[in-house]
């Protein structure tokens, strides 16, 4: 550590950003998580203007007049507009810092993580967007890996750790050892894609224009991946396709979870591509230590005894599986291991 970072350091309020598709989560270092909210920016298009950023921009969606559109910067777990991450950034860099820092202490240091697939242009996006928003120096982690670290896996030990971390834009499959990915997948199906699925469904089933709200609505409510014990319902509000009028149905966890069987096959595929790769050693460790699910899609009702089901290995959900990812890279920052192998710069 430079005798700067180790003079202003804590006064510089470093961050640790888990900057997702759907919800972007900020730790400041040695305070915890102080911010939670959606990835969202509603723009004045005439005024060419930000009105809002995260939770009150997500409140706009589906119901703004044309000149106000309610947008989310990133897709499939990568910067789609720049400028846009560039200024919801700023806002929560902003945010989380708030008034605990002096007008003369540096701006902080910031670890974002980023999925393991993307490519070297696309992190140079992530990390320019970073230091554009406000950062003093900008490093990267993949997700898997920071998953792993905010899980207490033993991921610096010799035996094999998986994780599958389910967020919103991405599905991230990896095995972990000795402080290194050994395998990875990254496919770009995950939690909007159940909610897409869940929209086109109820659209051609019952002649019903819902919007995103909704259908994330009914993946929490009645979404499973695997036969309940007790199968739910829940009433549904839209409008008619046919007459335009207002309508509601009663739709059914039975035929929802029908309809997430090709994203979820998917997911399964991407699990079982990752096993048929993985070392005979570290496999015959998963018997032992299992599959950890995380992320905001691994909480999806069944999915653990699905994914057991078809690769026969243990699966366990995270009891923190929303956090995972933000307080693995606020480890990173707690324990000054910001020249560990797992972090990167942009230029590597």
């Amino acid at each position: 550590m430079s005798f700067f970072d180790s003079l202003f350091g804590e006064y510089g309020g470093d961050l640790a950003i888990d900057l997702g598709t759907a919800n972007t989560l900020v730790s400041v270092r040695g305070q915890g998580i102080v911010l939670n909210e959606p990835s969202v920016v509603a723009i004045d298009k005439d005024a060419e203007r930000v009105l809002a950023v995260g939770s009150d921009a997500k409140r706009m969606v589906g119901r703004t007049p044309g000149s106000i559109t309610a947008v989310r910067p990133l897709k499939d777990g990568v910067i789609a507009d720049f400028d846009v991450t560039e200024v919801m950034l700023r806002y929560f860099i902003e945010k989380a810092r708030g008034s605990r820092h002096y007008p003369w202490s540096p701006r902080p240091r910031v670890v974002v993580c980023v999925p393991s697939g993307v490519t070297s242009v696309e992190k140079r996006a992530v990390f320019e967007a970073t230091i554009s928003a406000g950062a003093r120096q900008a490093y990267l982690i993949e997700e898997p890996m920071a998953a792993a670290i905010g899980a207490d896996l033993p991921i610096e030990d010799p035996t094999g750790s998986m994780v599958v971390d389910i967020g919103g834009g991405t599905t991230e499959v990896a095995v972990i050892s000795m402080g290194g990915i050994v395998v990875s997948q990254s496919i770009r199906t995950a939690g909007d894609e159940f909610d897409q699925t869940i929209l086109e469904h109820v659209r051609d089933a019952y002649n019903l224009s819902i919007g995103e709200r909704t259908a994330e609505d009914i993946k929490i409510k009645v979404g499973s991946a695997a036969p309940l014990r007790e199968e739910l319902d829940v009433e549904v509000n839209g409008r008619d396709v046919i007459n335009g009028l207002p309508k509601s149905v009663r739709i059914e966890s039975e035929e929802i979870r029908r309809a997430l069987d090709r994203p979820l096959d998917e997911v399964t595929k991407a699990v079982k591509d990752a096993l048929d790769v993985t070392p005979p050693d570290l496999a015959s460790d998963l018997m032992y230590y299992g599959i950890l699910l995380t992320g905001g899609g691994g909480l999806l009702r069944g999915l653990d005894s699905r994914l057991r089901d078809e690769t026969g290995v243990p699966v366990n959900v995270s009891p923190t599986a929303l956090e995972n990812v933000v307080n693995g890279c606020a480890r990173v920052l707690d324990a000054n291991a910001l020249s560990g192998g797992f972090i990167q710069t942009a230029g590597k």
